[in-house]
Parts: structure tokens; sequence; C-alpha cells
């Protein structure tokens, strides 16, 4: 059976390791490697799209990499519970045409007893910045 570790219950040392590995893996932009860490049949909310299992995930994040270029994300730890977790985050990118953003949100996520992830809840703004206010370089 397919298993993510660290698994459920969650500690804070663990729910930070678990925060730091979602980190890696999206600063890798490898929508397939991403898409591991969640179920088969994942739901996520992320803005106002809805994305449900692997093969969606996958495909919504080689179109959101293919939009958001020099891409570079910060998670920090919010709260846990047993099988959950909440996170904050920001992240810089730059379009096609040269513009600079930096997108802040909260994302909430729930685990299966196996450590992946089965529900990713995303509200995420951006917000336009100049080269030279970025943060993450």
């Amino acid at each position: 059976m397919e298993q993510k570790h660290p698994l459920p219950p969650f500690t804070l040392e663990t729910a930070k390791e678990k925060i730091q590995m979602a980190e890696d893996a999206w600063n890798s932009q490898d929508p397939e490697r991403v898409s591991k860490a969640y179920t088969s049949d994942s739901e996520w909310r992320n803005r106002d799209t809805f994305i449900n299992g692997r093969e969606e995930i996958v495909t919504f994040l080689q179109k959101k990499w293919e939009k958001e270029l020099n891409y570079h994300l910060k998670k920090e730890y919010w709260a846990h519970t047993d099988n959950r977790i909440a996170v904050r985050f920001e992240y810089e990118y730059q379009t096609k045409d040269g513009n600079w953003f930096r997108a802040y949100g909260n994302e909430n996520w729930e685990f299966d007893h196996n450590g992946l992830m089965q529900k990713r809840y995303a509200s995420i703004n951006d917000v336009s910045i100049k080269e030279e206010d970025r943060k993450f370089k």
C-alpha cells in the first residue's frame, strides 16, 4: 500500500516536516512529483477551480507553471490536529510579459491514514509587485 511519511496523527515536528516536503515538491515545479503526495481521488479547491484526482492535479500544475514563471514558494506552519494541517504561504512568479506578482494564501489539508493528502483547500490572492520588491531571489 502506498504511504507518504510522516503519517498521521501529526505532532508539531511531523506537521512541520510534512509542510517542508510540500514546499520542496512545489518548488521543483514537477507536476508528477507533486501529485504523488495526494490520494488518487484527492479533492482540491484552488481559488475558484475544483480539481479531483492526480491526473487533474498534474494537468492543472502543468498549465500553472506554463504561466507562472520563475516560481518560488514559501510555506509556514499555522496549526494542526491529528490528520489535518493548516498553512499560510506566499509565492512569487513572473508572467510571460515580464510582470512580477506575489501570491498570498492559506491552505487546509486533510490526510488519509497512509499520509497522502486527500483534501486541499486553498484561498489565494495575487498582488502586483516590482522586480526590486521581490523577497525570493
